[in-house]
């Protein structure tokens, strides 16, 4: 049987390699916090996998949503090290289980839906699949301010799932996904032909930075609510934002080539952007 703590080291080595970003901002919470975090990224992965890379994703993500409720019942559905970390989570903290719920509903969404027409419906999925992670964190973070804090995560997973978009348009073309909305894109002239033939000109310049905007609007309101996280959690938080919002920059630097790379914020980078919160 594998212990609770071997599963804890086995979710942070899936945080290591999938998300450097995140893996160096909650490292600097304390172990017990941190430890949480690496299990619900854990679950957020495994979805994640089910949908993207899965051999059979429908018929694999419905047998995961049937053991998530197994585990919602108190009952560890297999012996695997996600689960037993997770359920050593849910005794420790007073978790959201509604937020995993749409958590996998959003991913569900990419299994019928690869194209967007309004930011408005963008903002749906993003809330699904990104705004329920830092309501899923919330509970570990701040636990005493939770309902406090709610619409500051919600805007800051909708930014960062923005973010996301801006920078993976090549690799969603890649999977038949276009998350670019596409009215965003007619407003500009733009079209996913275009897109198809990795144009970049003023046209997608002037479109992608209607986005980018947009996600910038949404870090601004996650950053009214920075004071109310607990003093341990707060940095971590701030650097998770700062290191997404980041990536929009280095899109910039790059001349928003998005098509020939994936743009990164380097742990140089990651270090001097350290150093500037520190002397605030």
């Amino acid at each position: 049987m594998v212990t609770v703590q071997e599963s804890y080291s086995h979710c942070e080595e899936i945080i290591k390699v999938h998300s450097k970003t995140f893996y160096k901002a909650f490292s600097y919470l304390p172990e017990d916090k941190r430890r949480a975090v690496w299990a619900v990224y854990s679950f957020c992965r495994t979805v994640d996998d089910i949908v993207d890379e899965g051999d059979s994703p429908e018929k694999e993500l419905a047998v995961f949503k049937a053991e998530f409720n197994q585990f919602l019942k108190g009952e560890i559905p297999a012996a695997e090290p996600m689960w037993i970390a997770l359920q050593d989570v849910f005794q420790n903290f007073e978790m959201d289980y509604q937020a995993f719920l749409d958590m996998v509903k959003g991913q569900e969404m990419d299994l019928y839906k690869t194209h967007y027409e309004t930011v408005e419906e963008l903002e749906y999925y993003s809330y699904h699949v990104a705004s329920t992670v830092g309501l899923m964190l919330l509970p570990i973070l701040a636990p005493e301010q939770k309902d406090r804090l709610r619409e500051g995560a919600i805007a800051l997973g909708i930014g960062m799932q923005f973010t996301n978009v801006l920078r993976d348009i090549a690799e969603d073309l890649d999977r038949d996904r276009v998350y670019v909305p596409s009215k965003v894109m007619a407003e500009h002239g733009y079209t996913e032909e275009d897109l198809k033939n990795e144009v970049v000109d003023a046209r997608f310049i002037a479109a992608w930075e209607s986005l980018a905007l947009r996600a910038e609007v949404f870090y601004a309101k996650f950053n009214e609510t920075l004071e109310h996280y607990p003093i341990e959690s707060r940095m971590p938080v701030q650097l998770a934002a700062i290191y997404y919002r980041e990536i929009l920059n280095k899109v910039r630097k790059q001349h928003y080539k998005v098509f020939t790379g994936r743009a990164f914020v380097s742990s140089a980078e990651k270090g001097e952007l350290l150093k500037q919160i520190a002397v605030k």
